[in-house]
């Protein structure tokens, strides 16, 4: 089960006072618990069963195994909240036996997209584009050349059988996959796109990658069932949410999310994106920022330790490490000696260690630790992560749902590119 431990040699929090934090905040859990009415077009994600669960699972499932019969290649047009969770979980999992991932619809930069097609000769490929109101420019037009690049290759009938379409019932898209023949799978009407997780949006691409997507909805659902009954003193979401907002009240304003475990920074982006889409607003909000370590120990590590103190750090463990690689010696002297018959994963728990103690010093830190890193454990992390990004903007006071800074430089955009009515 996931657990929460706070190590601050500062003094800038004491435990008395986050737990002092996380009673006070004891209403807005049961509020969030129960689901609020205000948010009722937002909350399809709270209970993960609704767009998730064994159904979805296993029609996810069910359609890799028939799109596995003719194709070798998933392409994901998607960008921000309709790729990062899939590409957490790719990125995270060794997946023998699934379709190859590329990621298509997340850049407007023609280096990248040529990039992108070339990775498809010799391929078989399938593709799904994934917009919830088919209006954003990068999965439009990266729809848009796939179909042609497809059309091109395999004529209109076939290419009509690779393309998938996630999309919102009644949109566009929607109207687009009917008239052309293609598969068309709900995009829910009352998700958000970065609360989308657990939900069709990524289920369908983690089971074509070969990923085990009812392991992952049964974490999900674990992880609910267990933060939507817990109390405030026993409760992990809210111990996070209202220690981020105590940070916030004394100064700090931002949070490094870092990790020994280089697998899991895919996650990075995905939870970059989820805090500041959802708590940027108002003037408010903690900017969340990511380390990955060791490697960045030597660049960011020097911030962290001397520079300007505006953040705290929250470190994600992962208790078993799944691998092991022994240095044995050589008969060569040099200068490593002190590592004989070490394993790597000695000295990758020495370096968290000795980070956490020597950053604990500087700021206050948090470790969120999980046992493994696996579907099901992926899955309680999102859900984990979802509900306490819920708790965290109720009480900074600003909507954890809308996202209006996001459509300023849309209309700017549009209207440079000659979109009627922009």
């Amino acid at each position: 089960m996931l657990t929460l431990e706070l190590t601050d040699q500062t003094g800038a929090v004491t435990q008395a006072e986050w737990q002092a934090a996380a009673a006070e905040a004891a209403p807005v859990l049961a509020r969030a618990q129960a689901g609020e009415e205000r948010y009722a077009d937002s909350l399809g994600w709270l209970d993960p069963t609704l767009w998730g669960g064994q159904d979805w699972a296993g029609r996810a499932a069910a359609l890799a195994q028939q799109l596995r019969g003719f194709a070798d290649t998933f392409v994901v047009i998607g960008v921000g909240g309709s790729n990062n969770a899939a590409r957490t979980v790719v990125e995270a999992l060794d997946l023998p036996g699934g379709m190859r991932i590329v990621w298509a619809g997340n850049t407007l930069s023609p280096h990248a997209m040529n990039r992108m097609l070339a990775q498809l000769e010799g391929r078989s490929p399938v593709i799904d584009c994934i917009a919830k109101n088919f209006e954003t420019l990068e999965p439009g037009a990266s729809f848009r050349v796939l179909r042609r690049w497809l059309t091109d290759r395999y004529g209109k009938q076939e290419a009509a059988r690779r393309i998938l379409c996630t999309g919102t019932p009644g949109s566009s898209l929607e109207k687009l996959a009917k008239e052309q023949g293609y598969t068309f799978l709900p995009f829910p009407e009352p998700i958000g796109g970065r609360f989308t997780a657990l939900s069709p949006v990524h289920l369908m691409p983690m089971a074509a990658a070969g990923a085990d997507v009812a392991a992952l909805c049964r974490g999900a659902e674990k992880m609910a069932a267990a933060l939507r009954r817990q109390p405030a003193d026993e409760n992990p979401a809210l111990q996070y949410a209202a220690l981020r907002y105590l940070l916030w009240q004394k100064g700090y304003r931002a949070e490094l999310l870092s990790c020994f475990e280089p697998r899991m920074k895919g996650l990075f982006k995905w939870w970059e994106q989820l805090f500041a889409e959802s708590e940027g607003k108002d003037g408010r909000g903690l900017l969340p920022v990511t380390g990955e370590f060791s490697e960045q120990l030597h660049s960011l590590g020097q911030f962290i330790q001397d520079g300007t103190h505006i953040l705290f750090e929250t470190f994600l463990n992962v208790k078993e490490q799944q691998a092991s690689l022994s240095l044995a010696p050589d008969g060569v002297e040099d200068g490593f000696g002190y590592l004989d018959d070490k394993d790597f994963e000695d000295l990758n728990r020495a370096a968290f260690a000795a980070t956490r103690t020597a950053h604990s010093a500087t700021l206050p830190c948090v470790t969120l630790t999980i046992d493994r890193v696996d579907e099901e454990n992926l899955g309680g992390l999102f859900y984990f992560f979802q509900f306490a990004c819920y708790l965290s903007a109720e009480l900074l006071g600003v909507n954890p749902f809308d996202q209006p800074g996001v459509e300023a430089y849309k209309g700017w955009m549009f209207r440079a590119l000659g979109k009627p009515g922009a």
